[in-house]
């Protein structure tokens, strides 16, 4: 954990002391080609309400582009973070699964994956929280050895997980006895889906954690002491929910007092 000396009630880049103990969030975020105001440019983004979850729950949110993997610059995002969220996105290249793409699938978007796949992998294996939403569900799958159904359409018959155009659908779901995802939302949550693709075959020691009436998987968690908690759909369209967000920031407040912990001993 980043240690600065402080002055005055602020540290040595003059962030306020009880705003510099606030968890630091990673986000990760699209890379695409965006229009405005007469550029066309590739660029960055996230839909807002994915950082304004993370701090109307009180964490400090920082946007993480696509970018080419590196080992060293992994690393060095992954110290800088009290805890991570994959986000929603376009869909996984399906060679990340060894399949060949479904006619429905988005085309592939091998930067976002390759670097998503760092960050996700490096953090599990530091015990970094991690909170997956839709697209973080598929990739905490797959970086199991798990595969995805590419259209769901074609398995269920109906559409009702992805009506398209921007329109999230209210599912409920049911959550699973015993795992983290229940402990937080009790038996059963209202989910807003936006998904046509979802986990087939579950990976290597996940647990799901919540089906819907389909069959659906909508959640997924690492066994053991960390936290690493993913769901099909989206906390981030209903704000006045704040319990996903609340957990993965007071999950990362924890890892960032630990971590802190163990810097002092070293000392």
């Amino acid at each position: 954990m980043r240690s600065h000396g402080q002055v005055n009630g602020k540290d040595a880049f003059g962030v306020n002391a009880s705003a510099a103990r606030r968890p630091v969030i990673g986000l990760t975020s699209y890379l695409e080609q965006v229009q405005s105001d007469g550029w066309d440019i590739p660029a960055g983004y996230l839909g807002a309400n994915y950082f304004e979850g993370v701090i109307m729950a009180g964490g400090i949110a920082v946007l993480l582009p696509p970018q080419p993997v590196d080992p060293d610059i992994t690393e060095a995002v992954l110290d800088s973070l009290d805890g991570l969220v994959i986000t929603g996105g376009y869909d996984l290249d399906p060679a990340t699964y060894g399949q060949q793409p479904h006619p429905k699938t988005d085309a592939p978007r091998t930067v976002r994956d390759a670097f998503e796949f760092a960050l996700l992998r490096g953090a599990l294996d530091r015990g970094l929280p991690v909170l997956g939403i839709c697209r973080g569900t598929q990739m905490l799958n797959v970086a199991f050895g798990g595969t995805l159904h590419q259209h769901l359409p074609d398995v269920l018959g109906h559409r009702g997980h992805h009506a398209g155009y921007g329109r999230f659908t209210e599912l409920p779901v049911r959550t699973v006895a015993g795992t983290r995802l229940a402990g937080l939302l009790g038996e059963s949550a209202d989910a807003w889906c936006y998904h046509h693709q979802a986990v087939d075959k579950v990976g290597d020691g996940l647990i799901v954690s919540a089906w819907d009436a389909d069959g659906v998987v909508e959640g997924l968690e690492v066994p053991g002491d960390n936290f690493a908690v993913a769901v099909q759909w989206h906390p981030e369209q209903f704000l006045d929910d704040l319990r996903l967000f609340g957990a993965i920031v007071d999950a990362a407040s924890c890892y960032a007092a630990s971590t802190r912990l163990g810097d002092s001993s070293r000392r």
